[in-house]
């Protein structure tokens, strides 16, 4: 029998809108007023940096890292992590360009972009079935369980991959190019799909009794057993939820450059994390936006554009902006919970 929706409810923490603290409040407008703030900060330095050709090309930039980030941002307000997102993306689009050169010869480029995304999309599903089993079934931490993974699906692509690069075949590669290249209305297919995708994902958070589920759990997973919620597999699909999302952003990103190589999705675990956190969700979990997400993954994307247009501090530093700025969220979040 299923849970009644109050049920998930009742697990619920009230939401309190009096009585915040400062840094509660920050957290809560903070990301839109900083990027507001970051976008005044990179038209003064640079005027190149709020021509239209830049915004579209930061946002695209964003896509990959949003859509990541809007599965991520389930996992973690369910009160889990997830380490191995880049080199998920990376093995998969590996294995996508390997079947995809396989079955060039016997079938038309369409019928092997289908199965090729199919596949993708598939394989994210399992991957995140795997961590999913690993962490509930196996009772197995999932920092550990990623931090595993992280290691095993870069791996096994580097050995595909003979320790080089896999290209897709160049008529293949022409023929799907226009997913990443192409506009609908004046905006690049990408940006399209992260809209969606975020669409959902407020939809699935807000609106559905999964969404309610994910919240609880986060918010206190024993109160939510005892709720009669199914823990396990609330936990089970979220992560598969995460798992098509990376799929999805694999999709988007291998025709930009035709290729998988061992550095392919390199750091998109931190970006992701980061876009979440600076969003606004809790990183104990329980609480969470994914409108947040959205801004947050934006806002990144964004500081790095302003080191690529000026020069600041260097480029190869942006890293550690990121885990600066994850720092210092983590902190106002402490702060606020006080």
């Amino acid at each position: 029998m299923p849970p009644e929706p109050n049920s998930a409810a009742a697990a619920l923490p009230p939401r309190a809108s009096q009585g915040k603290s400062w840094p509660a409040r920050l957290l809560g407008i903070g990301p839109l007023l900083g990027l507001v703030l970051l976008c005044v900060l990179g038209t003064w330095l640079n005027p190149d940096f709020a021509t239209l050709d830049n915004v579209m090309n930061v946002l695209t930039r964003t896509a990959f890292i949003g859509i990541i980030a809007v599965g991520m941002s389930f996992v973690i307000i369910s009160g889990g992590i997830d380490l191995s997102v880049g080199s998920m993306a990376a093995l998969i689009a590996g294995l996508m360009i390997l079947v995809m050169n396989k079955l060039a010869p016997s079938f038309s480029p369409l019928v092997t972009l289908i199965i090729g995304i199919a596949l993708a999309l598939g394989l994210g599903a399992v991957f995140g079935c795997i961590h999913g089993l690993l962490i509930t079934l196996g009772r197995i931490e999932a920092f550990i369980v990623t931090l595993g993974t992280l290691g095993i699906f870069r791996a096994y692509l580097t050995y595909f991959a003979d320790g080089g690069a896999l290209t897709l075949d160049n008529t293949l590669s022409d023929f799907y190019s226009p997913v990443y290249y192409a506009s609908l209305l004046g905006i690049p297919i990408p940006i399209w799909v992260f809209i969606v995708v975020a669409l959902l994902g407020m939809v699935v958070l807000n609106r559905t009794a999964y969404g309610r589920h994910v919240q609880a759990i986060g918010s206190n997973e024993q109160v939510a057993r005892y709720a009669a919620i199914r823990v396990d597999a609330v936990k089970i699909v979220t992560y598969m939820l995460l798992g098509v999302c990376v799929g999805v952003a694999t999709v988007l990103y291998v025709p930009r450059l035709g290729s998988a190589s061992p550095t392919t999705g390199l750091l998109w675990e931190l970006e992701a994390i980061a876009a979440v956190v600076v969003g606004g969700t809790a990183l104990k979990g329980g609480e969470g936006r994914i409108l947040g997400t959205v801004i947050g993954a934006i806002l990144l994307s964004v500081i790095s554009n302003i080191l690529n247009l000026t020069s600041i501090i260097s480029v190869y530093l942006n890293a550690a902006v990121q885990g600066v700025v994850i720092i210092v969220v983590a902190c106002l979040q402490r702060n606020a919970n006080k």
